[in-house]
């Protein structure tokens, strides 16, 4: 049954004189089937209710032909044909649109209603069929034909039956639905015609205009009651299934529940007022979709989320995190690349623009973008920048970005220890993230960005995993294009990135992930790179940071010399970079304060302007048996080493001081040892050895110190100590050795020979290999220094040892 019952249609109708009509009784409807049907009706057409013979029903009346006929039929007879139109979205329906069976009613009364519309209040009387169109305008009018019906005969117990149980069944909607009002009940019980019966239930049970009209149709009586039948109990049903549910589930108006029914009731304000936002949200995440060049995999997941989304309650917590994941999807550049730029000579320009020197850097950099041009993909080599610090490394990698016309992006590796921070955490936990390298390629709006991995070998390992083992796949070009970051849930190509990462000691860097990248060494710059880039870069940066014009502050070469020389001691420029700041800024607070200041900068005003200097490293003369000068690495460049030995009578004991590592403690026994086997040779007693104990110190004992370079230094050392002769003048010497009496190569070169010029060494001795270190050094740069080639012990002591005492020798025998 319809929720609420018409109430014209049970309780009385009044006509004009003010007297109630009650509902149809048998006599009623028997005198009502004898009257004369017209042979011409104005037509009525009703949108979403049909009418039944003998029900009241009131129609508000909207159109203006409707009106028109209303007004005209209610001045006359008060006799219309109403009938419903085949499709309720026809504003002004014509003859066509219009069922072939209606029913003829009477106008009880019009009424003229607070809003404007006009609302009649109508009673069927027989049901009639179209046959001609008389007139369209100003309302239809057309002829009509009474219809056949087939009743069943009297006193059919079956038919009785069956409209005892449609009868029963009313009833029984009636008592278990709260919504319709106890009248239907007394007014159905009182209905003694079986045809108005069937009228009246038709007209209210929940059914659709359709479904009615079908009923209306229908000319067999016992087919027609079967009909109402079937809709009957198939409502009743539903309203048994909604009542068991209520029954089952008692709900407590809590306070979630009633901000629940009080965000439904702003809904649907915001609808009435504009929409509703959520809806919005979805129908703007669906257009965004429409505009992603993504692959029919991503897309479908993303319809699939999509779909997620727009059945999760918009107060819920999951609610937030699913939107959040779709914009995700939304924001990652898929398949859009930026264009390639691979102009070599632009290339070039860019890269002497913004660094002085690394020539070879440079020459392997355009080789790289040369492969690239020519390859067309960028599965080759990741590149890795290795030096010491403030040489450039990164900065490199955002001149190759400008060069070739990509976007640059950056993530700082130093202390991660999570492999979450890479690969990204599951959505499914609370402020869950994707991986960093997700993060960035969502910044750089492409998906082709150069992409600087910033110190990696500082990578840490924690017990939330292993980064390090994470970048084995993002930095294998074999893999890297199905990368999985656990938040987005699908493969991600990153094969079209440009991966440069830097480090400043390889040797704290897996294995496995340094064979995936080409390294590329960046050595130290020397005193005059150093100043060509503070004159170049430095200085100008800084005169613009600190809003000062070029003509403020002048710093002549001599001036910088002092200032590299005397006030920092580095392989790269941070420090220079930071004493320059310095002069600017003293000579900015003086320009602030309008005092009259010489913009050109000299020597002596250094130590006013950045008070004393850095002790320089100095050689200790050669009067001293046992102290011999060697050249060490370091993470922040080259510098001098010296090594200190004594001997005291004793029985052949060794002590090693100086906070010194394995590597230097297994240098100085095998130096030793040679020794001990070619006494002979530098003119010493082999058993002279057991009757001293030996010392070998390296000072500065808090900085710790380990590595095979130092081998031949204690090596001329231990030589010079126990024979008491002069180690040449203003020499330094680097190299490894082995108990055979071989020398052997060792690393860092540039930064060591940058060191002995600072320390004013003059000849140094290197190993035969290294040789080929000191050709990629430019000449310029090698000005004042001699270079002695060795591959033996027995070599490195002929040009190390004089054959003059030490003053105050000590008597060795």
């Amino acid at each position: 049954m319809n929720n609420t019952f018409e109430l014209h249609s049970l309780m009385d109708a009044m006509d004009d004189s003010g007297e109630f009509i009650p509902l149809l009784s048998q006599e009623d409807e028997d005198s009502m089937n004898k009257e004369n049907l017209p042979e011409n009706l104005p037509i009525l057409p009703l949108r979403n209710t049909v009418l039944f013979p003998g029900v009241v029903i009131p129609i508000t009346v909207g159109r203006d032909k409707s009106i028109k006929l209303v007004k005209d039929a209610y001045a006359s007879d008060k006799t219309i044909g109403v009938i419903a139109q085949k499709d309720q979205n026809i504003e002004d329906p014509s003859f066509e649109h219009l069922n072939n069976i209606g029913t003829v009613a009477r106008i009880l009364k019009m009424l003229r209603m607070p809003d404007g519309n006009t609302t009649i209040i109508i009673q069927g009387k027989q049901k009639f069929e179209l046959e001609e169109l008389v007139q369209e305008e100003p309302y239809i009018r057309a002829t009509v034909k009474s219809v056949d019906q087939i009743f069943p005969k009297k006193k059919d117990d079956k038919f009785e039956g069956l409209v005892t149980s449609v009868k029963d069944l009313a009833l029984e909607i009636i008592e278990k639905s709260p919504e319709i009002p106890t009248e239907a009940n007394i007014a159905i019980r009182n209905i003694e015609s079986p045809n108005f019966l069937l009228n009246f239930i038709s007209s209210n049970m929940n059914a659709g205009v359709e479904e009615k009209q079908n009923i209306l149709d229908e000319a067999d009586f016992t087919e027609r009651a079967n009909r109402v039948m079937r809709y009957m109990t198939k409502e009743l049903q539903m309203l048994d299934i909604k009542n068991d549910i209520q029954s089952k589930v008692r709900v407590d108006i809590d306070k979630q529940q009633r901000e629940f029914f009080l965000q439904q009731q702003m809904k649907t304000i915001q609808e009435e007022l504009g929409g509703n936002p959520v809806t919005e949200e979805i129908n703007e995440l669906s257009e965004r979709a429409e505009k992603k060049k993504w692959g029919k995999e991503t897309e479908e997941r993303f319809q699939k989320e999509l779909d997620k989304l727009e059945r999760i309650n918009p107060q819920s917590m999951e609610y937030s995190v699913q939107l959040s994941y779709i914009e995700l999807l939304l924001d990652l550049p898929w398949n859009e690349f930026s264009i390639d730029s691979f102009d070599l000579n632009k290339a070039r320009k860019v890269l002497d623009r913004d660094h002085y020197g690394l020539e070879k850097i440079k020459d392997r950099i355009i080789e790289h973008i040369a492969v690239l041009k020519l390859k067309g993909n960028m599965k080759s080599p990741i590149l890795c920048f290795a030096g010491p610090p403030g040489v450039g490394k990164t900065s490199l990698g955002r001149s190759i970005a400008e060069a070739i016309g990509r976007q640059y992006v950056r993530i700082s590796l130093g202390g991660l220890r999570d492999e979450a921070e890479l690969r990204g955490h599951r959505k499914t936990y609370i402020g869950a993230m994707p991986g960093r390298i997700i993060q960035n390629l969502k910044k750089a709006e492409k998906s082709n960005p150069v992409f600087i991995l910033d110190e990696i070998d500082k990578v840490g390992t924690g017990h939330q995993g292993d980064p390090s083992s994470a970048l084995l796949e993002i930095l294998d070009p074999e893999q890297n294009n199905s990368f999985y970051d656990n938040y987005v849930e699908m493969d991600y190509d990153l094969s079209n990135v440009m991966f440069i990462a830097t480090a400043n000691d390889l040797g704290n860097v897996q294995p496995a992930l340094r064979d995936r990248m080409e390294i590329i060494n960046l050595t130290g710059y020397t005193v005059e790179e150093k100043i060509e880039i503070a004159t170049k870069h430095l200085l100008p940066k800084q005169l613009k940071s600190h809003g000062m014009k070029k003509s403020d502050v002048k710093l002549s070469k001599k001036v910088l010399e002092a200032l590299v020389e005397g006030y920092t001691r580095e392989s790269g420029v941070r420090a220079l970079e930071k004493k320059v700041a310095q002069v600017v800024r003293k000579v900015a607070t003086k320009v602030a304060m309008e005092e009259t200041i010489d913009p050109i900068i000299t020597v002596d005003q250094l130590n006013d302007l950045l008070g004393p200097g850095i002790p320089k490293e100095k050689y200790e003369n050669n009067d001293i048996a046992g102290v011999v000068t060697g050249l060490a690495w370091t993470s922040v460049g080259g510098d001098i080493l010296f090594i200190e030995s004594s001997i005291t009578p004793g029985k052949g004991k060794l002590t090693l001081t100086g906070n010194l590592g394995d590597v230097m403690k297994e240098s100085a026994v095998i130096a030793l040892e040679y020794l001990k086997a070619h006494a002979h040779f530098i003119g010493l007693k082999p058993d002279l050895f057991d009757r001293y104990n030996v010392h070998i110190h390296v000072p500065e004992g808090a900085t710790p110190k380990d590595g095979p370079s130092a081998g031949i230094t204690m090596l001329t050392s231990l030589a010079s100590l126990f024979t008491q002769r002069k180690v040449k003048s203003k020499l330094a010497m680097t190299g490894e050795i082995t108990l055979r009496g071989r020398v052997l190569p060792v690393g860092g070169i540039k930064e060591k020979i940058l060191a002995a010029k600072r320390a004013n060494i003059k000849e140094i001795i290197l190993c035969k290999d290294n040789e080929k270190d000191i050709l990629e050094i430019n000449e310029k740069y090698l000005k004042g220094l001699t270079f002695h080639y060795v591959t033996s012990m027995k070599e490195v002591l002929e040009k190390a040892l004089l054959s003059a005492k030490v003053p105050d020798a000590i008597e060795v025998k």
